[in-house]
This record gives C-alpha cells, structure tokens and sequence, in this order.
C-alpha cells in the first residue's frame, strides 16, 4: 500500500506525519533537524511512500536535497496558498503535518518550485548583493538628509559617492556632525568595496541563458538585474499566464472588492520579493535613460503619484519580460508604452 509523507518544517525540529492510501494515519513523530534521525523515522516506510511533502519554509534546502539524494520523491508546499478549514477548534504540528500529507494523496497540493541545488549559490549571491545595495542605499540617503536638514539644499547621488572623511570637515562646522557624517561616509565606502567584488564574481560565474539574453534589450535592464531576473524567474513555463508572472513579482494589486466596495486586502507579500525589487531598480534606471517611459511616468503621476507610477513601470516591465522570454522577442516600447 503506497503512503505519503507530510512533514512540517521549524527551525530547530520537524513533525512528520505518515498517512496511507485510505488515509489511516501510520505513523507520527517529532524529530530534531538532523538528516539521519528523520531518514531512521522514514526507513520502514521506504518503498511504501509514494511522496514527501515538506512546508516551504527558510531553511529547506537542506531537508529536501538529503532526501532527494537518497532516492525519495520530493514535493515542496506553498504555505501561502494552503488554507486549512476555519471552523478548526485546534490546529498544532501534528494537524499541519497530516494535512500536508493528506493534501498530497488527493492530488490537490498548492506546489512551490524546488529550485536546482546547484543554481541556488549563484542566486544566493545575487540576493547577498541586493542586501547590501539597499543598506548602502540607506546610508546614501541619511547622508543626504544631514546635507538638507542643515544647509537646506539637496546633494545629489553622484556628489555623495566622491566624499571623503577629509571633506567633511570642510563641508560641517561642528564636530559631531562630522562625526556622524563620517560614519555614514565610511559605511558607502565599505558596502561598495564589498559590493564590486560580488559582481564581478556573479557576472563570471552565471551566464545569461540563451531565452534570457534579449532582456537586456528592456530599458534600465543591464547585466547584474538580467541575471536576477533569469535566476529568481527560472523557466517560464511554470507560469501559465503572464498575470501569474506578474502576480509572483507582486506587481499587481492586493485589494478585494465586492460591488464596488473594498472588502480588505489580500497578502501583499506573496511573491518573489527579489523579482520585485529587480522591476522596481530596472523601472527607476528606465525612468531615467529612456524618453518614452519618462513621457508615460508623467501621465500617471498626473494622475496618482511617483510611487504608484514607478510600480505601473515595474509593472510593464514584467510583462514584457515575460513576452521576451517565452517568445523570444526584442522589447517593443510600442507594445510596452504605446
């Protein structure tokens, strides 16, 4: 009799839960989270299981490429679309688990994207990137807002990134003002030493995939944001529609309404944040290089504001890109922003 296996997924133990084709619940366990301990809980059950579902939490990788590696099916759950029945009166470890395993057996499990082992590093980096970008980012613009809170005029981006400490003593009169301009000075500096090295060791290392090669011809999109794309996306098959693919780089909105009236919001953070991220720097870059995009920023903003135009841009962008790479096309910016 074949049986499928759910198990759920903390930080530092796993509940695992064991269910037939009847759906008889076989066998149920706490383990801690060693690879041998939950294999020993698994092994009497090994040529009975037909799959393993495990709760696409933080820290999976390890759990799923062991037992992947030891021959067992393997099924990633996406929790955000798993919804268990309200009207529970308890929900624990153990309920979640079974769930997860009962979800299975009846073919109606919400599957995320087992990403493969040997592309995470690269994307790993990328994401490292992004991380410092948006501190070094902060420190620009707490810099900036020093300079306009004292001088009252603004320092534009470039100026800031050709500072030195030494400057600053010529730029503030009193000492802890230099003090605290100089520490965000020193921290640019820093995040961009680190951040060059990363870049050119992702640029070596990944290649553009030839299906993701023309999204270099979108605007504001250059190498570094191209290979994000190519290595958060994977391939585009796994998107029916290119409203899923927007939808997964939360480009489109998570409101609800009833007869015209709001019925609250749906979650706003299910997606790819790095997707996001990548069609909001691609947008701001495009916004700034390219005519068309700024004629089309100018008529939204007339109409909403810069941040609401920004992500309409982000917006166009994704769906272009998922056109260029499902179809193999050059961007069309009379397709795009017509």
């Amino acid at each position: 009799m074949d049986h499928f296996v759910g198990i759920d997924l903390h930080s530092n133990n796993s509940y695992i839960a064991v269910i037939d084709t009847d759906n008889n619940r076989t066998f149920k366990k706490k383990a801690r989270n060693n690879l041998s301990e939950i294999m020993k809980h698994l092994a009497p059950f090994e040529k009975q299981i037909k799959g393993i579902v495990v709760e696409s939490t933080y820290n999976w990788y390890w759990l799923v490429d062991g037992l992947m590696d030891n021959g067992y099916q393997l099924h990633l759950a996406n929790p955000s679309a798993i919804k268990q029945y309200e009207g529970l009166k308890h929900c624990d470890d153990i309920t979640d688990a079974f769930h997860l395993a009962n979800l299975l057996r009846l073919g109606i499990l919400p599957e995320g994207y087992i990403y493969p082992k040997q592309e995470r590093p690269v994307r790993d980096l990328l994401r490292k990137r992004m991380h410092l970008v948006q501190h070094r980012t902060a420190m620009i613009l707490s810099f900036q807002n020093l300079i306009t809170r004292n001088f009252g005029s603004k320092m534009h981006v470039t100026t800031t990134n050709k500072l030195t400490e030494e400057d600053l003593e010529d730029i503030f009169e009193y000492e802890y003002l230099i003090l605290s301009a100089k520490a965000s000075i020193s921290t640019i500096h820093f995040l961009r030493s680190r951040i060059i090295p990363l870049e050119k060791a992702i640029e070596k290392a990944a290649k553009l995939k030839k299906e993701y090669q023309l999204l270099k011809t979108a605007p504001g999109i250059w190498t570094i944001l191209a290979l994000t794309i190519m290595l958060e996306t994977g391939p585009i098959e796994r998107f029916k529609k290119v409203g899923n693919y927007a939808s997964y780089c939360r480009c489109v909105q998570s409101n609800r309404f009833s007869n015209s009236k709001s019925k609250g919001k749906g979650n706003r953070k299910n997606g790819n944040k790095y997707l996001s991220w990548a069609y909001v720097e691609a947008a701001n870059h495009a916004l700034w290089n390219y005519e068309y995009v700024k004629r089309y920023h100018q008529r939204k903003t007339a109409k909403t504001n810069n941040v609401v135009a920004i992500k309409a841009i982000a917006h166009k962008l994704a769906r272009a890109c998922y056109y260029i790479i499902r179809d193999q096309k050059e961007f069309d910016p009379l397709k795009a922003f017509a």
